[in-house]
């Protein structure tokens, strides 16, 4: 008799809820032909399509629209659970620094679990600039950080690897012109540094015609078609192309995921240290690193 599996509901409300297969397997730490062979498992367990494919992403088929509520409830009565049945006396209070761009998605959901979890841990949550927090490490202001850097200074430390790269419309031909427009970063970060020293490099005509402080600001600026940017390879959608040694622009560097903590070791801090570090080694992707202990 065939049965539903959780994880594939899971996977199957991520890609729902983002409207991508890419977008969605990246909420689950999950690789894009991993979500792909689940939700294709979860149909032929069904017998029936659940997306529908089109040019802007995927939409629930009738059958999708009926299962997505069911999954969600299944789900939620199985965390529940889980959360009750091992909850445990961690106490204390935790100051927490997170990435702005990262704030809104994995880490997010990985704080809010443990949140659950362990509510008599008093949580304070700092969403910055990766470029602020090894300064708030050092001052006592923050008793762990996950942020970006170029070079880690402890391999050990390392989450996560995601090549940066150029990427441009699918659909607007911004190479053609004279002068290339281009979106930035409008903050100190080592991304900007790179993109800068790139097109420095290239000898190539460019004006910087849009700046944001997110990621979110420069991926639309990119879905628009309004200007080609340096983004990491985790926020490619359907309506990008990457650009390469083929049109001109160079190899860039890799950005490295990092969590650092400081200041006196407690129950909690490891507690949700390993939360994190367990969530992202789950992850498979050619730049995962071989062991686990934006800017």
């Amino acid at each position: 008799m065939n049965t539903l599996d959780s994880d594939l509901l899971r996977t199957f409300i991520a890609v729902a809820d983002t409207g991508s297969f890419t977008l969605g397997a990246a909420r689950i730490l999950r690789t894009q032909s991993a979500a792909s062979l689940q939700i294709k498992k979860l149909e032929e367990t069904l017998g029936q399509p659940l997306f529908r494919r089109h040019g802007r992403g995927v939409s629930l088929t009738p059958v999708g629209e009926e299962l997505l509520p069911i999954a969600r409830q299944v789900t939620a009565t199985l965390d529940t659970t889980l959360r009750h049945l091992t909850a445990d006396q961690l106490a204390g209070r935790l100051r927490i620094g997170l990435p702005d761009d990262h704030s809104q998605d994995t880490l997010a959901q990985i704080i809010a679990e443990f949140a659950q979890s362990h509510p008599s841990v008093e949580l304070e949550v700092i969403c910055d600039l990766s470029a602020r927090f090894p300064g708030l490490l050092a001052n006592g202001a923050l008793d762990l950080a996950v942020y970006e850097v170029e070079t880690p200074d402890d391999p050990d430390t390392v989450l996560w690897r995601d090549q940066t790269q150029w990427l441009m419309s699918r659909h607007h031909d911004l190479l053609s012109r004279e002068v290339l427009p281009v979106a930035l970063f409008d903050r100190d970060c080592w991304w900007r540094d790179a993109a800068l020293g790139a097109l420095k490099a290239m000898q190539r005509p460019y004006r910087v015609i849009y700046s944001s402080q997110s990621v979110q600001g420069i991926t639309a600026a990119v879905d628009a078609g309004v200007a080609v940017a340096l983004l990491g390879s985790g926020a490619i959608n359907e309506k990008m192309t990457a650009l390469g040694p083929q049109q001109g622009f160079p190899e860039m560097p890799i950005s490295n995921l990092i969590l650092e903590t400081a200041g006196p070791e407690s129950p909690a801090r490891r507690s949700i240290a390993a939360a994190i570090q367990h969530a992202f080694a789950r992850r498979t992707d050619k730049f995962r690193p071989a062991s686990s202990s934006a800017v």
